[in-house]
């Protein structure tokens, strides 16, 4: 619970708010620039038809919906694909810092970006299914 407390006073208080993701990424140190950067450029090439925003106060991507999202703290990239992302590959990030729907990529080891690749790329077929099942659903029928 205090996680969630510091990580809301650092974005919604600390941070200035920004209104594109490169406003967003210019606010940090060089070095952390760059890999948000790479972060971002890794994000597109799994998914290039996402749509770029910022959802939550960070860096974030629609495609048929919630894609990911990622932000840069003292310490580590955090990366946000929801539950369903972690659960899938939760033996690949069983070495970082994760819960429930995101992950802790520290900056002082080499950020994994293939991993990012396959869990962004896991996330787009999944919201290609729901949004398949969306549009197959009769728009008289009920939940």
């Amino acid at each position: 619970m205090i996680e969630l407390i510091i990580i809301y006073y650092w974005l919604f208080i600390i941070m200035e708010k920004a209104a594109s993701i490169d406003a967003f990424i210019a606010q940090y140190p060089l070095g952390v620039q760059k890999i948000m950067q790479q972060v971002r450029k890794t994000i597109l090439r799994a998914a290039p038809e996402a749509e770029e925003c910022i959802n939550y106060g960070i860096p974030s991507f629609k495609y048929h919906g919630n894609l990911v999202h990622f932000s840069a703290f003292e310490k580590h990239i955090g990366f946000y694909p929801g539950a369903a992302g972690i659960e899938k590959f939760k033996d690949e990030i069983a070495k970082y810092k994760w819960a429930k729907g995101s992950v802790q990529f520290p900056l002082d080891k080499p950020i994994p970006y293939a991993l990012v690749k396959k869990i962004t790329a896991f996330r787009v077929k999944q919201n290609e299914v729901k949004a398949l099942a969306k549009k197959k659903k009769p728009a008289n029928s009920k939940k």
